[in-house]
């Protein structure tokens, strides 16, 4: 399996799960994304976008990492760009880092469609911004190892069937969810967390803090 760390421009809070996550990957940074670096102590294989938002003052700092620089009028984000890197250099694993927040929300909302998609071709993803996390949910059985108390939701992309959740506060059997429904918003974990899904698409969105912290 080869993991590579994404580091995109949204929010990040470092912690010892994320320090974790992305311990022996490689690593790319997309523009404005390259300020995390320095946050995990980590030193990118490159740097690429189009340079329209990276902070001047880490420039120095990052000065000895290849850069690949694209045009502001292009037809992808830094974003996509920075994926489209990691799968040509053999990705089969990527940790999303900054993936959600910051000033952009539209590339937010992008970052959840493009881990589905990256999962529907058979690529392991990770979002996390550090204190949240999103897995892609397709048909089948996925495990969490979430901490009782664990808040978190289920984020449908599409109408859900066969939707189950054990090891949760409000378990779920087999049910049917519309698409734009409210009913897989704010679980807990209780015990062992695994999802099913007959058919759709979702994201599991978990925050690694007890639910009391929010």
């Amino acid at each position: 399996m080869t993991r590579f760390t994404l580091l995109l421009g949204g929010e990040l809070f470092r912690t010892p799960r994320l320090d974790r996550q992305v311990a022996g990957s490689r690593v790319i940074a997309a523009d404005s994304g390259m300020r995390h670096a320095a946050t995990l102590g980590l030193l990118p294989e490159l740097w690429l976008g189009d340079f329209d938002s990276a902070p001047a003052e880490i420039e120095p700092t990052f000065a000895s990492v290849p850069r690949e620089k694209f045009p502001a009028d292009k037809d992808k984000t830094d974003g996509e760009l920075a994926i489209a890197s990691a799968l040509a250099s053999g990705a089969t694993s990527m940790v999303l880092v900054g993936a959600f927040g910051g000033a952009r929300a539209d590339h937010a909302f992008l970052h959840l469609a493009l881990a589905l998609r990256l999962a529907e071709a058979g690529t392991e993803v990770l979002l996390t911004s550090g204190r949240q996390e999103a897995h892609p949910l397709l048909p089948g059985t996925s495990s969490f190892d979430y901490d009782d108390g664990t808040l978190f939701s289920v984020l449908a992309f599409s109408e859900l069937s066969g939707l189950t959740e054990e090891g949760a506060k409000w378990p779920l059997d087999s049910v049917e969810v519309p698409f734009g429904s409210s009913l897989t918003l704010s679980n807990e974990v209780r015990g062992s967390l695994r999802v099913s899904l007959g058919s759709g698409r979702a994201l599991l969105l978990a925050h690694p803090f007890p639910a009391s912290d929010f």
